[in-house]
Parts: structure tokens; C-alpha cells; sequence
């Protein structure tokens, strides 16, 4: 294992802090008077899914935990656990939703993600920058109506609920971040 220091810290990047595996979300560096500066982090226990914000001294130093790459196919969802199928393998692997947060929203069944593991334990989930998903119902647009910035709700085909521009009908493609959830264009 390789050791990592504050100083190298990046959104993405997974440590061993307290013998737990914690992707980093966030981080910002804060110097004060006189004082040694600190590291504020924002990170995520993989196993837990808790969200947790721990300032360190900078310099300290953690274990990289090394991350393997490799391609995923999502299968199904039962109750809480999602199932994937390894691509290279043919094994099915199992995981709980809540690793993947909002991002579940975004996963339809058949779709080819990336899968990060450490050693033959599936860790993560990488999703594409952006899906296209289809939009299920959402109320009609009226024209000329602005006063909501334009927007409106629409349900798309994975369950989730995207504010989308007033044009947008039931029926048709649409492109989604799935990093933020917002609405990017007709697909």
C-alpha cells in the first residue's frame, strides 16, 4: 500500500481512515494565524454510505487504497440490493443502494458501467457523465408561463423526478447529468 498526504488529496480518490475505505467528496485547505493549516474533508464510508466531515492537520498522511477498474453490467434491483453482472467474468455481484446514493436514479437495467474493486470485492459504481432517459408523464407545458423559471417536473422511466424546460413531453428523450440530476438537452 502506498501512503497519500493531505497535500494530495482529490475528489475521487480512496484512503483507509480508521480501518474503514472513505472516498473523498470534498476538500478544501484552511490556513489561520499562527496556527498550522488544516485540511477540511468531506468523504463517504464506502461501506456505510455515511457521509462524514473531519478536518486534518495538513502533512498527515493515509493508505491509497488501489482500485481496479473494470466493466459492469447493471441487472436488476431487489428491495435494497443491486445486482451487476462483471462483464470479463460472467460472476454476478451484489451491492447495496445505499453506496450508490442519488445515483441509483440514474441506472436503468442492461446498462454498461464501470465497476471499481478492490481485489474481487465490487467497492464502486462509476456512471457515465450524463444518461438518456425517457420521460413517463410530466404536466403539460403552457406557453408563455415563466413564472416558475421556466421549469417543470417530469417522471422519467427509472423513477426519478427531473425539472425539466416547459417544451419537454411525455414520451421524449432526454439527456441527464448524473452527477447533479439537472435536465441538459433533448436526446
Amino acid at each position: 500500500m502506498s501512503m497519500v498526504s493531505t497535500s494530495q488529496f482529490k475528489a475521487g480518490l480512496v484512503i483507509r481512515y480508521e480501518n474503514q475505505m472513505c472516498e473523498i467528496l470534498d476538500f478544501q485547505l484552511v490556513k489561520m494565524q499562527q496556527r498550522q493549516p488544516i485540511v477540511r474533508t468531506k468523504f463517504r464510508n464506502i461501506r456505510t454510505g455515511n457521509v462524514l466531515e473531519v478536518p486534518f492537520r495538513s502533512g498527515e498522511k493515509f493508505d491509497e487504497v488501489f482500485l481496479e477498474d473494470r466493466p459492469i453490467q447493471y441487472l436488476y434491483r431487489d428491495g435494497n440490493k443491486l445486482h451487476f453482472m462483471d462483464t470479463q467474468s460472467y460472476n454476478e455481484v451484489v451491492m447495496g443502494a445505499e453506496v450508490l446514493g442519488e445515483q441509483v436514479n440514474y441506472l436503468r437495467e442492461n446498462d454498461e458501467i464501470i465497476g471499481r474493486y478492490n481485489d474481487e470485492d465490487l467497492i464502486l459504481v462509476e456512471l457515465p457523465s450524463s444518461v438518456i432517459l425517457k420521460v413517463i408523464e410530466t404536466e403539460p407545458g403552457v406557453r408563455g408561463d415563466t413564472a416558475k423559471s421556466g421549469t417543470k417536473p417530469a417522471k422519467v422511466d427509472t423513477g426519478a423526478t427531473i425539472k425539466v424546460p416547459l417544451f419537454v413531453g411525455p414520451g421524449e428523450m432526454i439527456r441527464v447529468d448524473t452527477r447533479t440530476g439537472q435536465y441538459l438537452e433533448r436526446a
